[in-house]
C-alpha cells in the first residue's frame, strides 16, 4: 500500500466479460456524448462552428437518453404536491406570436426591449421547433425555449456569450428551488448543465482574461434562481408593455440587475482581440 500514490488509493476497477466500453452511467456509455464533451470542453471558439450549433447536437443525444415513461410518471407525481407546478400544466399556455406583434411595446418595456433586441440582431423568437406539445415534458421543454429570451432581459443577461451564464445559472438554481423531487429537477437541469459547462471550461483554459466576469455572471443567475418566485412559469406577454423593473417586481424576481458583458463576450468568441 505504501507504494501506490495517495491519491491513486482506493481503486478497484471491475472486470467484464464485455467487448465493449461498458459502464454504470448511461451518459459515459454513450460514446457520441463522450466525443461531444471532449470537443466542447477542449475547442477554442470560432465562427466555423458556433455554440448553437453544439447544442444542436446536444438534444440529439440526451433525447435519446432519457426515459420519457419515467419523467412523465415524475412530473405527474410532482403535480399532486406542488399546486404552482399543477396549476401551470393545467392551463398548458403555449405562445403564438411573431416578433412584429411587439412593434408597439415602448422603448424600456420588457416587449420594447425583446423587440429592439430581435430586430437589430435578426433574431428568430421562437428557437425551438414550433409543434403542439402533446405530454408534459414536450410542454416544459417547449416552453423552456419560448421563454429564454425573456429570462436574459428580466435577469439582466445580456444578448451576448458571457451573458448567457446568467439564464443557464438561474435555471440551475430556480428549478432545484422550486421542484420536490430532486430527480425530476436534475432531468430538466441536464440540457443546462451540458450547456454551461462549455462555457466554464473554455474560459478558464483558453481566455481566462474574463473569468471574473464568468464568475459574476454565474453568481448573479445563483442569487436570482434561488431568492425569486420561479417565474419561468410566467404567461410572457402579460409583461410586455410593463417597464422593466416594475416587471421584475410583478414576476417576484430578485437580485437582478443588467450586466454589461458585450465586449467580454466579443473576445471570448474570437470576435475581438483585446479587452
Amino acid at each position: 500500500m505504501d507504494d501506490i500514490p495517495y491519491l491513486a488509493r482506493g481503486v478497484n476497477l471491475l472486470g467484464t466479460d464485455s467487448s465493449v466500453l461498458v459502464s454504470s452511467s448511461k451518459y459515459l456509455n454513450h460514446p457520441k456524448l463522450r466525443e461531444w464533451i471532449a470537443f466542447i470542453a477542449l475547442k477554442k471558439n470560432g465562427t466555423d462552428f458556433p455554440p448553437a450549433a453544439e447544442m444542436h447536437q446536444l438534444l440529439t443525444f440526451i433525447d435519446e437518453l432519457r426515459d420519457f415513461d419515467h419523467i412523465e410518471h415524475m412530473i405527474t407525481e410532482e403535480r399532486k404536491v406542488n399546486p404552482r407546478f399543477d396549476a401551470w400544466f393545467n392551463e398548458w399556455y403555449v405562445s403564438n406570436y411573431k416578433v412584429e406583434d411587439l412593434k408597439d411595446c415602448a422603448p424600456g418595456t420588457v416587449g420594447g426591449i425583446y423587440y429592439k433586441t430581435a430586430t437589430d440582431g435578426n433574431y428568430d423568437i421562437q428557437i425551438v421547433p414550433d409543434y403542439k406539445p402533446k405530454t408534459q415534458w414536450q410542454f416544459y421543454s417547449l416552453r423552456s425555449g419560448q421563454t429564454h429570451d425573456y429570462e436574459h432581459i428580466l435577469t439582466g443577461g445580456g444578448f451576448n456569450y458571457m451573458g448567457e451564464l446568467i439564464p443557464y445559472w438561474f435555471r440551475l438554481a430556480t428549478i432545484h428551488t422550486h421542484i420536490q423531487n430532486k430527480e425530476l429537477a436534475g432531468e430538466m437541469s441536464v440540457l443546462s448543465i451540458f450547456g454551461t459547462m462549455r462555457y466554464v471550461i473554455r474560459t478558464m483554459l483558453h481566455y481566462p482574461q474574463i473569468w471574473e466576469t464568468a464568475l459574476d455572471c454565474i453568481q448573479q443567475g445563483i442569487r436570482i434562481g434561488r431568492e425569486s418566485d420561479p417565474f419561468w412559469m410566467a404567461k410572457m406577454e402579460d409583461v410586455w408593455h410593463t417597464p422593466l423593473e416594475e416587471a421584475r417586481a410583478k414576476l417576484g424576481i430578485r437580485g437582478a440587475v443588467d450586466l454589461e458583458t458585450q465586449k467580454e463576450g466579443d473576445f471570448w468568441m474570437g470576435l475581438r482581440k483585446t479587452l
